[in-house]
């Protein structure tokens, strides 16, 4: 792809925008980055884009007539990867707040505005679904007013642009309001300095190893250098674009993919890059001198109460993060998770030897599979495991986890009093008394306790009920009854029968 966009501004070049479309997860972001992705790209280049690449780059036209590069992250939707939104937001230039004509605001549209706002980047507002029979662009942007979010000409300055992704209706309109934004914050690059940027995602392919999808945010990265980060290092001889194709070099704002890491980078941290490896072995070191003198534990401590072991295994780094906040939702006093483990890749042996250690470890897997040995394996050993490939039915599954395995605790609930009038004998520890219900009810069968002037002497349990001279189930508040109750202990006028019935919970 060729573009006009390279004024020299001092040492410095203007550079494309990097771009995050963030919204509720129904309100059809992933519609319209298909839709400008199929549009933007010639036909011969889309069909290279990787299943798992989350950035890559469209052409659209300014003002003018020249063609202006956009970089698009592509940002999960589901509230459980907001730490991955979070991330995609502190990576990006400017963000698009995507907000259905039919559904308006929702509560998730304004955890993306919130972290919008953390991220202090510039954003568009597209009001989606115009198409739509219910659509109601008037309400849409009067409530997003009122949850504080001022459009143009509703005494704000936020630019907003009504579209309909599925039909195309208004796409070249926000794409140009993308370029018109970044003109105006007047984003620049330095090409002659080595590139840094931002891991967007990470994971480890059993045949090419570890490899890291990435946006140059500045500087320029060339095949045979080498990329530091955290304390990972990989050479870029396997530099790749967005579509997966090899490339020699790429510069700022551009999405690559990297491949052979010797270990797995930190998914949101920051990479640098070197022309030696020795740089970058030394930057390495620095590193892990700082960690050294601070140890910064990032698993999970679990509170007092029953804890349930688990190790995770996911295909990406970024997706872990989001199942370990929803661990966090799930825990609580009477019982938590502890992580022992987590990962990229299959669930494999030394998962299944890690969770031996303790009998009631779980293992779960997100997009991933058990190998062979490891299944073998637990035909012996037993170890719950579960995999999943939508991260809401992996969380419900946890729930019912926890509910499975939470302390049971009795509770004593009193469902009513009645206060003897009358004892009629007893024979081999069951008394016939009479008496009125003064609270609640008194059933067949509950138990008892027996109070005499305001003190517990004892306990029994009612085997006959009657009203009116007639067997019954149950009497009411105010209304007298006999009974028959069997306990060791007499029972005297005055006394106080309490009801209560057993529950575990």
């Amino acid at each position: 792809m060729t573009t006009d966009n390279t004024k020299t501004i001092s040492n410095e070049k203007i550079r494309p925008p990097v771009v995050v479309i963030m919204g509720h997860v129904d309100h059809g972001k992933s519609t319209l980055l298909d839709y400008i992705r199929k549009s933007n790209i010639v036909d011969s280049e889309a069909g290279g884009i990787t299943q798992h690449i989350s950035a890559y780059e469209v052409v659209s036209k300014d003002e003018k007539g020249e063609n202006r590069l956009i970089t698009f992250l592509d940002t999960p939707g589901h509230e459980a990867f907001s730490k991955m939104r979070t991330r995609g937001a502190d990576a990006a230039d400017i963000a698009i707040l995507l907000v259905s004509a039919e559904d308006s605001v929702k509560a998730q549209t304004l955890e993306a505005y919130n972290t919008i706002l953390e991220s202090k980047i510039p954003y568009i507002v597209a009001i989606n679904k115009i198409d739509r029979p219910n659509a109601n662009i008037e309400k849409t942007k009067m409530d997003l007013v009122e949850k504080g979010i001022y459009l143009e000409g509703l005494g704000g300055d936020i630019p907003f642009v009504p579209i309909s992704a599925k039909e195309g209706t208004g796409i070249d309109e926000l794409l140009g309001m993308i370029i018109l934004v970044a003109d105006l914050q007047g984003f620049t690059g330095n090409p002659s300095i080595n590139a840094t940027g931002v891991i967007i995602e990470a994971k480890r392919d059993p045949q090419r190893g570890i490899s890291a999808t990435c946006i140059i945010k500045d500087g320029t990265l060339k095949s045979g250098m080498f990329v530091a980060c955290g304390e990972a290092i990989v050479t870029t001889r396997i530099l790749e674009s967005f579509l997966g194709k090899p490339i020699k070099e790429a510069t700022f704002s551009s999405p690559i993919r990297l491949v052979g890491f010797e270990s797995m980078p930190d998914v949101g941290s920051i990479f640098h890059s070197f022309n030696t490896k020795k740089e970058a072995e030394n930057y390495v070191n620095e590193i892990k001198n700082a960690n050294q003198t601070e140890v910064i534990s990032k698993r999970y401590e679990a509170p007092t109460g029953k804890i349930i072991p688990i190790i995770i295994k996911t295909d990406v780094m970024g997706t872990i993060e989001a199942i370990e906040k929803e661990i966090g939702k799930l825990n609580t006093e009477e019982i938590s998770f502890k992580i022992i483990g987590k990962g990229v890749g299959a669930i494999n042996e030394s998962d299944l030897k890690m969770g031996n250690v303790n009998k009631d470890t779980i293992i779960v897997g997100f997009n991933t599979k058990i190998d062979n040995s490891a299944r073998d394996l637990n035909e012996s050993l037993h170890i719950k495991i579960e995999t999943f490939t939508i991260i809401y039915k992996l969380i419900d599954w946890l729930k019912e986890l926890v509910e499975e395995r939470r302390p049971r605790v009795e509770t004593i609930e009193v469902i009513g009093t009645l206060k003897v009038l009358k004892t009629f004998g007893s024979t081999k520890g069951k008394h016939v008394v009479g008496g009125k219900v003064t609270t609640g009810k008194i059933t067949l069968g509950s138990n008892i306790r027996i109070i005499r002037r305001d003190f517990e002497i004892g306990t029994g349990k009612v085997v006959e009920l009657q009203t009116n001279k007639i067997r019954a189930k149950e009497v009411l508040e105010g209304n007298e009854c006999g009974l028959q109750v069997e306990t060791k202990l007499d029972i005297a006028g005055g006394d106080v029968l309490e009801a209560f019935e057993i529950s575990i919970k």
